[in-house]
């Protein structure tokens, strides 16, 4: 099948930065889109940015202009920079992915699938 290894979390100041990583690995035949969610305390899952196999990309409004999603086809990663941190960005990050991954008797998928979390933990 296929996983996704999380990592980049961790405690930042107000107004710092931080760069999350997630890399995919199986018997991946194809990844389509890549995304990042978070959940904070007391709130739903929010999704935070998606980016597309062909690098188009979308954020939520709380976040535009502050973070940045890409990715590395090459290397089944898909990153989220984030600038300009706040406190209310404090949350665990999930990354997820929509992928095929091979069998010995075919493809299986598209599935989607997510990360273990990484912690985000903007002090102010």
């Amino acid at each position: 099948q296929v996983q996704l290894v999380e990592s980049g979390g961790g405690l930042v100041q107000a107004g710092g930065s931080l760069r999350l990583s997630c890399a995919a690995s199986g018997s991946i035949l194809s990844i389509n889109a890549m995304r990042w969610h978070r959940r904070a305390p007391g709130k739903q899952r929010e999704l935070v940015a998606s980016i597309t196999s062909g690098g188009l990309t979308n954020y939520a409004d709380s976040v535009k202009a502050r973070f940045t999603i890409s990715r590395d086809n090459a290397k089944n990663t898909v990153y989220l920079q984030m600038n300009s941190l706040k406190p209310e960005d404090t949350a665990v990050y999930y990354c997820n992915a929509d992928a095929t991954y091979y069998t010995y008797s075919g493809p299986r998928g598209p599935y989607t699938y997510w990360g273990q979390g990484t912690q985000v933990t903007v002090s102010s």
